[in-house]
């Protein structure tokens, strides 16, 4: 049995909770799996359409961590587990150590949750954490450098990148939305991420003003939510972006896919925002497997994701300049098409099936 512990896990949103599902749903093909995982509105339809074995946990998040780990502890004790799963250190923090010694215990890490500087009291409860585990799981090269200047233990450090759920099979009607949506705009332009300062959407929306002159029928896509909504509205019309710029909340999956295949560029010049850095992607590696390639921040672990000048560019999100530049290489003599077919071709590396084998040939 294959036992996941979360914090982060469908129906909720956002991309940990869609990778914790995809290991789970690689897991399952190769043993049963058991998730300890909160519980959110809608858990319960969520559950009841999933072929997975999910144990819901709910109440005061004070108490809640305590009442999984005690649920989990005791599962450990009287069933046989192969292997143990973390998607964060808070979630490790209090299983019994004896416990779990001699289980293969695995505890990912993705960049902001463990960017605290040493010798504070949370970097302190993060390294004391993450000594259970046997395998420290980081998303990129960038966070294990991270992890390691932080003082976590380098050799239990293992690179596995996060897989990829795409590409799903966009229904006919969504795809005629889609195409609806975009007309007969170029360039289609998308980024599907939470509205928040990291994601750099204030100087896209100023990079789109920019472009106009030299692509008047440009279209700008934005699919997320976040804290920055209002400031970002407020932007687009200042400066004077209207049907441009098109800003969407909570959309169907399978609209969200259908946009994505229908556009020519996947652009987040993620920049760091106080502790908060992009630790990988895994956006750019959905937008390569519809044959889009990508634009993204050189800070954090975008690299690992987006191969420079192969399957589109790396710029700096904090300079206007630097994302215009790249936007204009990016789509000058067709370029974008022979990026799109490399960044179909580099999707291949993150199918889950592939990626599974990293951890089970640790386990």
């Amino acid at each position: 049995m294959f036992v996941i512990s979360t914090r982060n896990f469908p129906p909720d949103i956002g991309g940990i909770q869609n990778l914790i599902e995809g290991l789970a749903i690689a897991l399952n093909n190769h043993g049963p799996v058991k998730i300890f995982a909160d519980s959110f509105p809608e858990s319960d339809s969520y559950d009841k359409n999933s072929s997975l074995e999910i144990v819901r946990v709910s109440g005061f998040k004070f108490f809640k961590k305590y009442r999984k780990a005690n649920l989990i502890n005791e599962y450990i004790k009287n069933n046989n587990v192969r292997a143990l799963f973390f998607d964060h250190w808070k979630s490790l923090e209090n299983l019994n150590k004896n416990y779990i010694e001699n289980i293969p215990t695995f505890c990912l890490i993705h960049s902001k949750e463990i960017n605290h500087p040493k010798e504070t009291s949370l970097n302190k409860r993060m390294i004391k954490s993450l000594s259970k585990a046997k395998y420290i799981i980081s998303n990129s090269r960038f966070t294990k450098k991270l992890a390691i200047s932080t003082g976590v233990d380098a050799n239990k450090i293992h690179i596995i990148h996060p897989g990829s759920n795409y590409p799903i099979e966009v229904k006919s009607e969504y795809d005629e939305r889609a195409k609806e949506i975009f007309k007969d705009s170029f360039p289609r332009i998308i980024t599907i991420a939470r509205l928040d300062k990291r994601k750099s959407h204030q100087n896209i929306l100023m990079c789109i003003k920019n472009l106009k002159s030299r692509f008047p029928n440009i279209k700008y896509i934005s699919i997320g939510e976040g804290e920055e909504k209002k400031n970002l509205q407020k932007l687009k019309k200042e400066l004077n972006l209207g049907n441009e710029v098109l800003f969407y909340n909570k959309i169907e999956e399978q609209l969200k896919a259908a946009l994505l295949k229908n556009s020519d560029l996947f652009l987040m010049p993620s920049i760091i925002y106080k502790k908060s850095v992009e630790g990988f992607g895994i956006s750019f590696i959905e937008a390569g497997c519809y044959g889009k390639g990508s634009i993204g921040g050189k800070d954090g672990g975008a690299e690992d994701a987006i191969k420079d000048g192969e399957t589109g560019f790396l710029c700096d999100g904090n300079n206007l300049n630097s994302i215009h530049d790249s936007v204009i290489k990016f789509f000058e003599n067709e370029n974008y098409k022979t990026y799109g077919t490399n960044a179909l071709e580099f999707s291949n590396d993150f199918k889950w099936k592939k990626i599974i084998k990293k951890y089970l040939n640790l386990i």
